[in-house]
């Protein structure tokens, strides 16, 4: 199984370039501007949390580390942004190994105001990846409502 997740995630990674090429194409300073109907976020701080929960799940959780979080100086760019997501793809690795013959093992953990989860690591990979899609749909419908037309950025793409 470990070998599909990773050839999953290679899908997750082309995707994810066709949104950052896309972006690419973006005013810089539309970015970071505020979409008053996504709660006055910016695409910028879309993705960043996106990132963050890559690590808050597989990281602080799962792997039972204490990695800080992103701040604004993350996402003041597209460079700072890739950035970011080169160190989650680290983490994918570093967790994709670290579970290669456990990714069906329940893991028991303390989460916040002492609520404990029992979740598998395939559970967790599952959710942070599906995260990063319907964050990406909503970045993308940013986009639109700041005047640009999108491109097809599913993994499967005409």
């Amino acid at each position: 199984m470990y070998t599909t997740l990773i050839h999953q995630y290679q899908l997750v990674l082309s995707s994810r370039e066709a949104v950052f090429t896309y972006l690419e194409t973006l005013k810089p300073e539309d970015l970071v501007k505020p979409v008053a109907s996504f709660n006055n976020e910016s695409i910028g701080s879309m993705l960043i949390h996106v990132a963050d929960t890559y690590t808050s799940w597989l990281v602080n959780f799962a792997m039972q580390q204490n990695r800080l979080l992103g701040t604004s100086d993350h996402y003041k760019d597209l460079p700072s942004i890739r950035a970011t997501f080169e160190q989650v793809n680290l983490i994918v690795n570093d967790f994709l190994h670290h579970f290669t013959d456990k990714l069906n093992t329940s893991l028991t953990l303390p989460k916040r105001d002492g609520v404990e989860l029992t979740l598998t690591p395939l559970q967790l990979f599952t959710h942070v990846v599906t995260h990063e899609f319907h964050h990406k749909g909503q970045a993308v419908n940013m986009s639109r409502q700041l005047g640009y037309i999108p491109v097809d950025t599913d993994v499967i793409r005409s």
